[in-house]
């Protein structure tokens, strides 16, 4: 399985924008091949630090999520939204 973190600022004044935007790419992810889960999160010490939190079976899966036309459309609609830069990392599951 392969897992991923992404992680970004959003400005509390913009939260709820971003939320209404990212609804349309949450529900379509959760139904695409290979999802195990997709969840956005924030964090309980700083309320402006979101993390989108997913899961894959396997890169095949996640390379065809980041090459659909949901994710390349609402994405950059989503980092106008965002303050710095945000990180990504990736994961393989080891155990």
């Amino acid at each position: 399985m392969i897992k991923v973190v992404a992680k970004q600022t959003v400005p509390e004044g913009k939260q709820e924008e971003y939320l209404a935007i990212a609804k349309e790419l949450f529900e379509k992810t959760r139904q695409e091949k290979g999802n195990i889960f997709y969840t956005l999160n924030r964090s309980v010490q700083d309320p402006t630090s979101l993390a989108v939190i997913e899961c894959w079976e396997d890169q095949e899966a996640l390379s065809a999520h980041m090459a659909s036309e949901h994710f390349n459309r609402i994405l950059p609609a989503l980092g106008a939204l965002c303050e710095g830069e945000g990180s990504i990392e990736v994961f393989e599951e080891i155990l």
